[in-house]
């Protein structure tokens, strides 16, 4: 198969929707196949969620296009990333900020991730084992927190975590179907944008929805 070939033809769909020149540059820089498994990399560039072990997937490339250009990243951020799965999302998150900090609840995938980010050469990444508590508080404030699983209301916890001016991206909703919010932090209140309906595996932990 001829990854480049479908990449480019994956990105050129994307761009019908998404306008930030550079999120379209990083996808069409990283290699999808690499963080899939090898009986689906035929799919690698298909506009769909694929499974990647441990009942987690693969986010959709649109969905993932669209996470990353609301954060409204110029290159000089700190991110957080709450659930690493496969490393893809933040392999496109480095491509955009100063420093990626990504968790992950399940240690296989975390490491994982981690030997595949580091196979491609990023410097600029963090994976954690993900702790109790959501986030990776030693590290906050951030400018930029995007979360890649469903919760059933927005964490306070991550909220705390973010920079004044700093944009949160997160599904809200059921387990089975959400809505994505970007909410932006002010000293008074926060604005609050919904992107449209969406559905990611549940988001595991305090504040969020139990195992």
């Amino acid at each position: 198969m001829d990854f480049e070939a479908a990449r480019a033809r994956l990105v050129e769909q994307l761009s019908t929707e998404i306008r930030d020149e550079r999120v379209l540059a990083a996808m069409a820089r990283i290699p999808r196949e690499c963080f899939v498994p090898p009986e689906s990399q035929h799919m690698a560039y298909a506009d769909m969620p694929l499974p990647i072990g441990l009942e987690q997937t693969i986010s959709q490339p649109f969905i993932v296009a669209l996470m990353t250009e609301a954060l409204e990243l110029t290159g000089q951020e700190k991110v957080l990333e709450i659930g690493t799965g496969s490393g893809y999302q933040a392999a496109i998150l480095a491509e955009l900020a100063r420093l990626v900090i990504t968790t992950e609840r399940l240690p296989a995938l975390a490491e994982a991730a981690k030997n595949v980010l580091s196979s491609l050469g990023y410097t600029n990444i963090e994976v954690h084992v993900a702790g109790e508590n959501l986030g990776w508080q030693c590290e906050a404030p951030y400018d930029a927190i995007v979360v890649t699983a469903g919760a059933p209301r927005v964490p306070v916890d991550l909220l705390n975590q973010l920079a004044i001016g700093g944009r949160l991206v997160i599904p809200v909703g059921s387990r089975y179907t959400q809505e994505l919010y970007k909410i932006t932090r002010h000293k008074k209140k926060n604005m609050v944008e919904n992107l449209g309906g969406c559905r990611f595996v549940s988001l595991i932990g305090k504040d969020a929805w139990e195992e």
